[in-house]
């Protein structure tokens, strides 16, 4: 089975300005993914899809294909990861591009391992599924300590049981989503949506799940780096 990495990265961003080029340890964001993604050895190709120049010129200096153009209107706070892919696929196969799975990876969660990438890659293949999602356990849990207000305005929690949990520990488990996600490409294709049924997850540390979304969060990527804080 032949695998792409599709790696999505519009050129703007309002929590932190430019940030999929953004220099992280003297480096542009994008290319920890690119480069992991690389290395791993798994991919066929390794894809960047993007509407801005700088990212371009950026990727395929970096050893990332760049065969087509992301459309403006794809390129917007409001387009969606689904659309950007389906669009992505559909160049590629006219291009002449063949491949059964895609993994997407979100170039502002640059610390997905080698490891995590091949093991949910295998999962697919392995289990009868239509995706694969690399998840953490969440600590912040809608059944114990997460709320949203109600139609009059007051705090209720997002997910109620009968009995409240006396701990987080003991109330059900929840995943937090990041940035490695791997599709069968027909399947993704019959239903069009990133979140697919019957998806299995596929655990990672919290480390190599984080994500950068604001000027915070690329600090403290800073600080893992400087001080080796990434799992092996």
């Amino acid at each position: 089975m032949k695998t792409i990495c599709f790696i999505g990265a519009r050129g703007g961003s309002k929590g932190v300005p430019r940030k999929n080029i953004r220099l992280l340890n003297k480096k542009p964001l994008i290319a920890y993914t690119i480069e992991s993604a690389l290395e791993s050895g798994v991919f066929d190709h390794v894809v960047v899809s993007t509407e801005d120049p700088e990212i371009i010129k950026i990727s395929k200096k970096f050893g990332a294909e760049v065969p087509f153009i992301r459309p403006k209107k794809l390129s917007t706070d409001s387009a969606g990861f689904a659309d950007v892919m389906y669009h992505g696929i559909n160049e590629l196969k006219k291009l002449g591009y063949e491949f059964d799975i895609l993994v997407n990876r979100d170039c502002t969660v640059p610390f997905v391992r080698i490891k995590d990438m091949t093991n949910s890659i295998n999962l697919l293949k392995n289990k009868k599924c239509n995706a694969v999602y690399g998840v953490y356990q969440q600590h912040l849990n809608p059944y114990f300590n997460v709320m949203e207000k109600d139609s009059k305005g007051f705090l209720k929690l997002c997910k109620k049981l009968k009995y409240r949990p006396k701990s987080r520990q003991e109330a059900p488990l929840v995943y937090q989503l990041n940035g490695l996600f791997v599709y069968d490409v027909n399947q993704f294709l019959k239903y069009k949506t990133p979140l697919l049924p019957k998806s299995l997850p596929y655990e990672i540390p919290i480390e190599c799940g984080h994500m950068i979304d604001t000027e915070l969060e690329f600090k403290i990527a800073e600080v893992m780096l400087k001080n080796k804080l990434i799992p092996l």
